[in-house]
């Protein structure tokens, strides 16, 4: 048996250490998400009557996520008949985003007729709000961002991370439980002209509380007369009335009556299409023309 080193072998340079890089050594480790953490202590729990109420899903008895009908008939089709695989353009899928918009803005819209709805498809709502937050900061001349308190935990993170000024605007009476319609004017009233206030469509994350047809023409005049900018958070259409147009009543109302507004909107509740990430967002803008510069690339 030849025990001489292969010449291949015995010409190579001795093993390098490989230098420790410090470049990501300030990384952080992020605090765990209380919502997904939940769920995961849910699927580590071994006892049969266990029941998760912190993610909002539809469930089956069998604790599975729920599959419409409407769903399912679709996934059938396309596995009868498959799509292309083609790139979709810049925004998205034209046909999706072309009927997403008559979901939320209604079919008889005349922001809608007017072509004057600028549609991204987004990486579900929060894709939405990602996209809608890099547009203000890069578009708007006033960088600060309006929230109520409370609000979805993200909203903050999403609008911050864009390098946007969030501020809190006050909302709900927790010793009334009831909405705090004068905390809610007065901070309004305060904000700077061309501020970005974000409104929750309907069944508000986290009180469920929604402000009444009567008030939210309050908001309404009161975001004319200040020319502040709407941003409408659209994730339970359909989950507060049960209705979708019912749900969309007060974004329709301020399409009607302001020129410019934002729409993020969500199908992961109403479609039950929690991991296929399926959103959009929309910007409503004075005219046809500025609409088509807004949908352009770039």
């Amino acid at each position: 048996r030849c025990t001489h080193p292969h010449p291949s072998r015995a010409t190579q340079p001795p093993a390098q250490k490989k230098k420790k890089m410090a470049c990501f050594a300030n990384i952080s480790l992020a605090p765990p998400d209380p919502i997904l953490g939940l769920a995961e202590a849910f699927k580590a729990d071994q006892s049969e009557r266990k029941l998760n109420l912190g993610i909002g899903a539809y469930r089956t008895d069998e604790g599975l996520s729920k599959i419409f009908n409407v769903v399912q008939e679709a996934e059938d089709h396309f596995a009868q008949h498959p799509y292309p695989k083609d790139y979709l353009p810049i925004h998205g899928h034209a046909g999706f985003c072309e009927l997403a918009a008559h979901v939320i803005f209604g079919s008889d819209s005349p922001a809608i007729a007017n072509k004057s709805i600028a549609s991204a498809q987004a990486v579900g709502g929060t894709g939405a709000l990602r996209i809608a937050a890099a547009f203000i900061k890069r578009f708007l001349y006033s960088p600060s961002v309006f929230v109520s308190n409370p609000t979805w935990g993200n909203h903050i993170k999403i609008f911050e991370d864009a390098g946007l000024s969030v501020h809190k605007y006050p909302y709900y009476d927790s010793q009334r439980n009831a909405l705090n319609m004068d905390g809610f004017l007065s901070a309004l009233n305060n904000a700077s002209e061309g501020s970005v206030v974000v409104l929750h469509a309907c069944a508000h994350n986290p009180t469920g509380m929604d402000p009444t047809p009567e008030q939210w023409e309050s908001i309404c005049q009161l975001m004319i007369d200040r020319k502040l900018i709407p941003l409408f958070d659209s994730a339970y259409q359909g989950f507060a009335d049960g209705d979708l147009d019912v749900d969309a009543g007060a974004i329709r109302l301020f399409a009607r009556r302001m020129p410019e507004l934002f729409v993020c909107q969500s199908f992961s509740k109403n479609l039950g299409l929690y991991g296929e990430r399926l959103g959009c967002m929309h910007v409503m803008c004075a005219d046809q023309e500025t609409a088509g510069r807004g949908a352009s690339p770039g």
